[in-house]
């Protein structure tokens, strides 16, 4: 045979194995993408005012997102999708109240995280696993008030629906001016009966009765929006009292608390404020006993950071935590003029139900359970009016003040 013959028998065999393997790429490729797209798994962490839900897939998918009401819902749709997840891991907590998922229509599957109140998705974002093949969906969502909701879903009705009203029509309504808007938190309830005094005083008793008084003062004024994070005995977690606040959109967020010490001496009221470094060592006991509050209802801490590195949230923490420092400053002034109050009466250290953002917020000690002077003036209605009075005056001027400056 002829060199060139070899040659050209040579090429041909080789073009032919060159588009057998196109062809076996090509059989595969279409395998592959004629295979739903599968959840490899599902996660979720976070607490009652911010998570984050992690969606793994095994190729990029394309969801598509919307916001329901009536319960508040977030609604997640994906192409055909195979669910190769652990159940265990759909288990609801924090903001999230229930996840369900499966086929809603020919070649379309959903999952729904329904929460425990309005939110915001703060974002949605499809990355590229960088250890590990395939694609996950990350979800950021924010406890919100349900005005933000409501504004969120018009926001989606003007980019999703054809018959939507113009977004510049809708920026121009006009809102009734926001009241300033103050949550009291009667400390510990239900499971979690708080501390016990010398005569039997249970501190989830107390706080409820100086609540509702504090309450009724502030709603004697007329001015304010008054809500309440419990107004009966049921246990709430302290996530949830802070979901609760950033929910109303509070200006002023107060915690109601009567603790014990261990020395029987020590009496009068206490005014904190948060801080990551407590301000003396009887403040840092007081924070990790509130702080263990869930753990002693048989409630899982999960130590979540969730700390932003945004400047503008940094400063919105800052902003905040003025705000918290005045209002401290002068409730210790007004109290100091009527009931009783501890040396350096202003303290702080790093309660976890002060830790909202945006919310100023202080945690009151009344007195102290463990002495009975103390204890016998907390059961008495004309001094708890008497100490209500002189923080519905400290509420009075901090409104006003912060009224006066736009906000």
């Amino acid at each position: 045979m002829r060199l060139a013959d070899v040659g050209r028998r040579v090429l041909s065999n080789f073009s032919l194995l060159f588009l057998l393997i196109v062809g076996l790429a090509a059989v595969a490729m279409t395998a592959a993408s004629a295979a739903p797209l599968e959840m490899t798994s599902y996660k979720m962490a976070g607490d009652a005012v911010r998570m984050r839900v992690v969606m793994n897939f095994d190729r990029e998918p394309e969801p598509k997102w919307l916001l329901l009401r009536g319960p508040h819902r977030l609604v997640i749709d994906l192409p055909g999708a195979k669910f190769s997840i652990d159940t265990k891991d759909l288990k609801a907590h924090g903001l999230i109240k229930s996840v369900r998922y499966g086929q809603v229509g020919e070649g379309v599957s959903r999952v729904v995280l329904t929460t425990k109140g309005p939110f915001t998705v703060e974002k949605l974002d499809i990355l590229k696993n960088e250890d590990a093949p395939g694609y996950r969906v990350v979800a950021d969502i924010i406890a919100a008030s349900e005005r933000q909701f409501e504004e969120a879903l018009a926001v989606q009705a003007q980019t999703t629906a054809s018959t939507a009203t113009p977004k510049t029509d809708r920026l121009e309504e006009n809102h009734p001016q926001k009241r300033f808007t103050v949550v009291i938190d009667p400390g510990h309830g239900g499971i979690d009966g708080g501390a016990e005094g010398l005569n039997g005083t249970i501190e989830k008793s107390i706080t409820l009765a100086f609540a509702l008084e504090l309450k009724a003062k502030l709603a004697e004024i007329g001015s304010y929006d008054v809500y309440m994070t419990r107004d009966k005995d049921e246990f709430l977690r302290l996530d949830d009292r802070v979901r609760i606040a950033r929910q109303h959109e509070a200006d002023l967020f107060i915690s109601i608390h009567a603790d014990t010490i261990r020395l029987k001496g020590i009496r009068g009221a206490t005014v904190y404020t948060v801080s990551e470094k407590a301000s003396d060592a009887e403040a840092q006991a007081l924070a990790d006993r509130e702080n263990l509050s869930d753990k002693l209802a048989g409630i899982e801490i999960e130590d979540e950071n969730h700390e932003v590195a945004d400047i503008l949230i940094d400063l919105i923490r800052r902003e905040t935590h003025g705000f918290s420092m005045k209002f401290a400053q002068s409730v210790v002034g007004e109290l100091s003029n009527s009931v009783g109050l501890i040396n350096n009466p202003h303290r702080f250290a790093g309660f976890r139900v002060l830790k909202a953002p945006d919310v100023p917020s202080v945690l009151i000690e009344l007195g102290y359970l463990s002495n009975p002077e103390d204890e016998e003036q907390l059961r008495d209605p004309d001094w708890r009016g008497k100490a209500a009075d002189s923080i519905s005056k400290a509420v009075a001027g901090f409104a006003a003040s912060k009224t006066a400056v736009g906000g």
